[in-house]
C-alpha cells in the first residue's frame, strides 16, 4: 500500500507540472479507488438511482481534469478532492430530482439514517449537504472531516495527513462533528 501511496503521489506531482502522460498512467493506478468510493455513494443512494458507480466515476473524472492545474499534495489529496467533486455531483443529482417533484418537501433525518436509509437519499443527500454548510460556519476544520470521511473514505491517518493536524485532532473533531451533524439533522 505504502508503494503504491507513493506512485500515486509522484504521477500527481507530474501531472501538477503538466505531463499528460503522468495523467494516463495515474488512473487505471488509482481507478479500484475511485470505484470503491463511488460504490460507497451509490450503495447509500435509492436502488431505482438514474446515476450508476460507472456514471459517477466518469463524471468525476470529466471535473477531476477539467480542474485548473492543482498542485497535488499526496494521494489522500486527490481522494479527497474526488471526494469533494463525488458529493457535488451526487448533491447537484438530488436538487435536480427534488426540485422535478411538485410538493417534494425534504425529510428531516439523523446522520446515521442519511447513510443507512436509501429511499429518502435524495432529502438525505441534501439535508446532510446543508448540515455540512452550516457546520462549516461555525467550523470549517470539522465540516471538511466530515467530508473527508464520511464522504471521502479516508482514513483517522489520512485526513490528519491532509489537514496537517494529529489524529487526535480529527478524532475529537470528527465525534464533535457526528454529534453536532446528528442534532442538527434531526431538528433538535
Amino acid at each position: 500500500m505504502k508503494a503504491v501511496s507513493h506512485e500515486v503521489t509522484e504521477l500527481l506531482k507530474k501531472w501538477s507540472d503538466g505531463d499528460q502522460t503522468a495523467l494516463e498512467t495515474l488512473m487505471p493506478v488509482v481507478y479500484d479507488e475511485l470505484h470503491r468510493l463511488a460504490h460507497q455513494h451509490m450503495q447509500r443512494e435509492r436502488p431505482d438511482h438514474l446515476l450508476q458507480t460507472s456514471a459517477l466515476i466518469n463524471e468525476a473524472y470529466v471535473r477531476l481534469v477539467d480542474q485548473p492545474l492543482i498542485q497535488w499534495e499526496n494521494r489522500a489529496h486527490f481522494f479527497g478532492i474526488a471526494a469533494r467533486l463525488m458529493r457535488r455531483i451526487l448533491v447537484d443529482e438530488a436538487r435536480k430530482r427534488n426540485s422535478a417533484k411538485r410538493g417534494g418537501a425534504m425529510i428531516q433525518v439523523s446522520l446515521h439514517e442519511a447513510m443507512t436509509v436509501p429511499e429518502e437519499q435524495a432529502a438525505n443527500v441534501i439535508a446532510l449537504d446543508d448540515a455540512l454548510k452550516s457546520l462549516e460556519t461555525i467550523d470549517a476544520r470539522q465540516s471538511e472531516i466530515v467530508e473527508l470521511r464520511f464522504f471521502g473514505g479516508l482514513s483517522i491517518e489520512e485526513t490528519a495527513e491532509l489537514l496537517k493536524v494529529s489524529p487526535g485532532t480529527v478524532m475529537r473533531d470528527w465525534t464533535f462533528a457526528r454529534a453536532w451533524l446528528r442534532n442538527e439533522m434531526s431538528g433538535s
